[in-house]
């Protein structure tokens, strides 16, 4: 029997590839030597083969062969995460912009608007903080129920409100007797002249005769009666043009004028003139928040409870808020700011400006929130009125045009309606038919600050006329958010300054010095 020497053990030599920078390089994993012409990576076609050795199963000696390279560099999951933590390594670096630059693209600022809500908060903290500091607590919710309660007079609801009645009723009246043919176009468009004109000299009278009416019990008298006479004005333009369809219908109706038109369609009663005149009607209009009339409103299904509770909570804490900083911030404020007004130290004058500004804004927010949000969708809802659009995304605005016709939608369908387009169908070019809507909307500013303070001095005119020019500084020259930004300063330091030069007047007329 012959002794065989013993056999060495066979050691299997593994390769893999390794890619890097865009190539395919095989690498010797045992000897670390780099196969390639020049010791470089040699990229290899898609169909080449990678020799792999394998030990002979029956002699143990190591035998080429050959398999496509997605077994080796793709097949296994082990391989290919091999591969890519060595692509990692060897390349970390891709074209892109920075986050910053507006060619990359990126919009999510979330955190950054985060940020800002949080340094507010924390600046008027501070300022209110100073505030509390200096004067102590000035709040006092029973000073503001006495106003209303110490005299009767003092309470516009109480007897302004009976009296606009006879107002809406002497336009009933005119309309029914038009829609009945006793009486012509033209006595009718005399009559209502009449009682438009009355709607808005009656409280005049009223605020002016009545010396002990406060500011504020003459601003919601006016306010009041502002908003009945834009109402009963829209109810008498959208009858006449109900009489106008009528005439120009070839058949004519088979009822009577007089006669009620009502029917139904699926369900719903639908009214048609000259059957919407009743007193349900005109006053369902006159106590719904809008100030356009028509034949059939949307109206919502049904009252939500949960809803209407919410939006009564929020009307009764915001307005305890709203007073608590009129009276805590914005009166110490302004009191402050007349004695640099009456030297005209304009470093002084501007320092108080800007100090009033931020109270100023954050009760203007807080009042529009108040007023257009909770207020508007209480009535809304409890009276069933189905459009809720009261405002749009205003705070967006990029042109001061469009802040005006989006902030107050009731007031902005109203003059697109009832003054806007009849000036455009009459021939008006666009400019002069835009500032004449501004010219009545500075009239009523006027109307409603003037009156109720006893004296004219044109401040509120004056700020709502140097809207044209700035609307069309800001359109040309100004885009995007520039064009925001403007918006936002003009709403920010304009209100401040018509509130200090109207308390500066006042101060100086009534008290006879301005300290």
């Amino acid at each position: 029997m012959v002794d065989r020497a013993p056999r060495e053990p066979v050691h299997r030599r593994r390769r893999t590839t390794v890619s890097g920078g865009g190539t395919n390089a095989v690498a010797n994993v045992n000897g670390g030597k780099v196969h390639g012409d020049g010791g470089k990576a040699q990229a290899s076609p898609a169909n080449a083969k990678t020799d792999v050795f394998s030990k002979h199963a029956s002699n143990g000696k190591l035998e080429k062969k050959t398999q496509d390279p997605s077994f080796t560099a793709q097949g296994h999951p082990r391989e290919r995460s091999r591969v890519r933590d060595v692509s990692d390594r060897l390349s970390c670096h891709v074209m892109q912009e920075s986050l910053l630059s507006s060619a990359s693209g990126y919009s999510n600022y979330r955190g950054i608007l985060n940020w800002c809500v949080v340094m507010l908060v924390l600046s008027n903290a501070r300022l209110f903080l100073e505030n509390l500091i200096k004067y102590g607590i000035l709040v006092d919710p029973i000073q503001v129920v006495s106003l209303f309660l110490k005299d009767p007079y003092s309470w516009p609801a109480a007897c302004l409100m009976i009296v606009s009645n006879v107002f809406v009723i002497a336009t009933f009246y005119t309309e029914r007797r038009l829609a009945v043919g006793k009486i012509s176009e033209s006595t009718g468009l005399m009559l209502h002249g009449l009682n438009l004109t009355a709607i808005l000299v009656f409280p005049v009278v009223m605020v002016l005769c009545v010396t002990s009416l406060t500011p504020v019990g003459g601003v919601l008298s006016l306010g009041i009666y502002t908003i009945l006479f834009m109402k009963m004005y829209s109810y008498k333009d959208t009858n006449m043009w109900c009489r106008e369809i009528r005439l120009a219908k070839v058949k004519r109706l088979t009822r009577s004028n007089s006669c009620p038109s009502v029917t139904r369609l699926s369900g719903k009663t639908h009214v048609s003139y000259p059957g919407n005149l009743t007193y349900r009607d005109i006053y369902y209009f006159v106590f719904i928040p809008t100030l356009c009339y028509e034949l059939n409103f949307p109206r919502s299904p049904r009252i939500r409870k949960r809803f209407l509770l919410r939006r009564l909570f929020e009307m009764l804490f915001f307005m305890q808020l709203l007073v608590g900083l009129i009276q805590q911030w914005m009166v110490p404020t302004v009191q402050n700011s007349m004695k640099p007004f009456q030297e005209m130290d304009f470093s002084r004058m501007v320092e108080r400006l800007l100090k009033l500004a931020v109270p100023n804004h954050l009760i203007w927010l807080i009042f529009f929130y108040w007023f257009f949000h909770s207020s508007m969708n209480f009535v809304a809802e409890l009276m069933q009125f189905g459009d809720r659009e009261f405002y749009r995304d205003w705070w967006n605005s990029e042109t001061v045009t469009y802040f005006w016709s989006n902030w107050n939608i009731p007031v902005h369908k109203w003059c697109l309606r009832h003054f806007y387009k009849p000036m455009l169908r009459k021939g008006v070019n666009k400019f002069m038919a835009q500032a004449a809507v501004f010219l009545a909307s500075a009239f009523f500013h006027e109307y409603l600050v003037s009156i109720p303070l006893r004296m004219f001095r044109l401040w509120a005119f004056s700020g709502m006329m140097a809207q044209v020019p700035l609307a069309w500084f800001v359109g040309r020259f100004l885009n995007g958010n520039y064009g925001n930004a403007a918006v936002w300063m003009s709403l920010i330091i304009g209100q401040p300054v018509a509130v200090l030069m109207y308390v500066h007047d006042y101060y100086v007329i009534h008290y006879g010095t301005s300290e």
